[in-house]
């Protein structure tokens, strides 16, 4: 019981350290200034890129990598080591509703995967600045509803595993 209960807890903290990274990401695909600087671009024609918005989508790329890299780490636990854990203790009702919550786990890692290779593009340079600023619009929309995605999804997890320690402590 004791192993189950430290598993939980290790993936709570997990999501205590991952939504603010999550939040931070979305800071910067808010940040005008970081990223698009559409507004300079708006008015100084020729500019293609700004040294600010290539710093910032390298910063961006990091950040995804990093996030990437959690996240593969913190789904694993929760694949493999915390559903194992219900379905060896014979806790069918918490299997069965952390299974539901795994399923989006694959979407999740889709989305971050779709937009590292976009940030990546962007980074790689080679784009006329009308495609550029399109590219980084789109990717800054899609990255937001990943991050929304990611933080309902840690969320309803928190839930789960709360009802789980309240459950198993009685």
């Amino acid at each position: 019981m004791d192993e189950l209960f430290d598993l939980i807890d290790q993936i709570i903290k997990e999501h205590e350290q991952i939504v603010p990274e999550v939040q931070n990401l979305e800071r910067m695909t808010d940040d005008p200034e970081a990223i698009l600087a559409l507004e300079r671009a708006k008015e100084d024609f020729l500019a293609v890129r700004t040294n600010a918005q290539e710093q910032g989508i390298q910063n961006l790329e990091e950040l995804l990598g990093a996030i990437d890299q959690r996240l593969q780490a913190h789904f694993d636990r929760e694949e493999r080591g915390l559903l194992t854990a219900f379905e060896r203790r014979g806790d069918k009702m918490f299997a069965a509703a952390l299974r539901v919550l795994l399923l989006e786990h694959e979407e999740l890692k889709n989305r971050i995967t779709k937009s590292r290779e976009e940030v990546t593009e962007l980074v790689a340079g080679g784009l006329s600045r009308e495609v550029w600023e399109g590219k980084a619009s789109g990717i800054r929309v899609y990255i937001n509803h990943t991050c929304s995605l990611l933080k309902a999804h840690a969320q309803s997890e928190q839930g789960l595993f709360q009802v789980v320690r309240k459950e198993l402590s009685t």
